[in-house]
């Protein structure tokens, strides 16, 4: 899949219509490495044709592993795994390229790799990989990216200086495994980290406190093949109620987990007046139209704050998109990203765009609005910068360009087809 192709968009129209989401792309990349941990065949069901998955088939193809992807399920069996080794290219591809380290160790006691790569949106720490991988008993050179435990890895109590997600989930996979009981401290519990130990506990694996931010993992001596249906992306879910709110649309998301979205709800209602009728036995969520959202001030007439932080917090994948809905709504509103210092710096191409907003500092921007956009080229930057330029030129009278389509290829399945559905007049050029 070449890095090319753009977005054409002819905006100002409500959308409406129902969708249904795709697999978690955070979930289905973990579960990827994850399966090399047993040599028998692992199945998963509801995964995502997006270009991240590609990158971590590559990484499969490298180290000879047989996978077979049909549909939406993919098929993994690492019985011949025997190559320790990925190369730059690869692993500069993809940031999950480093969850394998674990799996490589658990299977031949070795892991030898490159920095890996993934979204430019601020510096993203692998110090609690390192902390957690030497605390379970492997040798790390981070210099020359190489790891190794040849007599196996034994169990730990782990306190990780951040909730990281991907840290949470690498050393997951490590201690399931691993000698003895570990705890892991301050781990992370979003919906795909939950969603990964599901898939281990699957396997053969003993963890408790899902849900909790800590972990206590009894390992064991092996895993065995499994089945397991990966859960639908909330963050999807939430860029089309976004996009729903900004265009004054009527969607209906389908094939929902109801506990993912208390928070998010939370935020659609009580800082933008955005109501989300959510049927958990249908598994939907539906946002009505036309009705313009509009900024709910705090008590005592404040500014209020939309900000990000660790689950069950406000995800920060969606701070784009909000913000994007926020130059739709009536009112004033200041968004905090806590979380990466780059995330915000899209926000340029709005205020082009028209949008009311003025940068305070790289995590912080106030948003006045409505203001109407004017139709832009623009860039992607990042896969959730990019679905938020999307939702933008959606609002915009007259015809947009979104450039580096690729780029939200790496996160959205089908995001054409599924647009189209709604209503929206978009075309891919490559």
């Amino acid at each position: 899949m070449d890095k090319t192709g753009q977005f054409q968009i002819d905006g100002g129209a409500p959308l409406r219509g129902n969708v249904t989401p795709s697999g978690n792309k955070n979930a289905a990349l973990p579960m990827i490495a994850a399966a090399l941990l047993t040599d028998e065949q692992v199945v998963l069901e509801n995964v995502p044709h997006i270009r991240d998955v590609v990158a971590m088939l590559k990484i499969l193809d490298h180290l000879d592993v047989e996978h077979e992807f049909s549909g939406n399920t993919l098929r993994i069996c690492a019985a011949n795994l025997q190559r320790s080794d990925l190369p730059e290219s690869l692993c500069r591809e993809i940031r999950t390229s480093f969850l394998f380290v674990a799996p490589l160790l658990v299977r031949l006691g070795r892991a030898d790799l490159h920095p890996p790569g993934g979204d430019v949106i601020g510096r993203r720490r692998l110090d609690a990989h390192v902390y957690g991988l030497e605390g379970l008993g492997a040798t790390v050179d981070i210099d020359r990216f190489e790891f190794s435990a040849p007599q196996g890895l034994s169990a730990r109590h782990l306190f990780f200086d951040e909730a990281s997600v991907t840290a949470t989930e690498h050393i997951m996979m490590a201690a399931v495994v691993a000698r003895g009981t570990s705890i892991i401290c301050n781990a992370a519990s979003e919906p795909h980290v939950q969603d990964l130990a599901q898939l281990l506990i699957a396997m053969g694996a003993k963890i408790d406190g899902l849900n909790t931010n800590t972990l206590t993992i009894n390992g064991v001596e092996s895993l065995h093949g499994t089945t397991h249906r990966i859960a639908s992306d909330h963050i999807e879910v939430g860029s089309f109620l976004a996009l729903a709110a900004a265009t004054g649309g009527t969607i209906t998301v389908n094939d929902i987990v109801s506990s993912h979205y208390w928070m998010i709800q939370r935020v659609f209602q009580k800082r933008f007046g955005v109501l989300l009728d959510s049927n958990a036995n249908a598994n939907t969520i539906t946002i009505r139209g036309p009705a313009r959202a509009a900024v709910q001030k705090d008590m005592l007439g404040h500014i209020p704050r939309v900000d990000d932080g660790p689950w069950p917090q406000f995800p920060s994948d969606l701070m784009s998109t909000m913000i994007v809905l926020a130059t739709q709504a009536q009112g004033t509103v200041l968004f905090f990203e806590k979380m990466f210092e780059s995330r915000m710096y899209f926000v340029d191409q709005l205020i082009q765009m028209g949008a009311g907003i003025i940068v305070c500092d790289p995590h912080r921007v106030v948003v006045t609005g409505p203001t109407p956009l004017r139709s832009q080229y623009m860039s992607s930057p990042d896969i959730r910068a990019g679905m938020a330029l999307l939702i933008a030129a959606l609002c915009a009278d007259g015809h947009s360009v979104v450039d580096n389509a690729w780029v939200i290829d790496r996160g959205y399945e089908d995001i054409i087809g599924k647009l189209r559905k709604l209503g929206a007049n978009i075309e891919r050029v490559d």
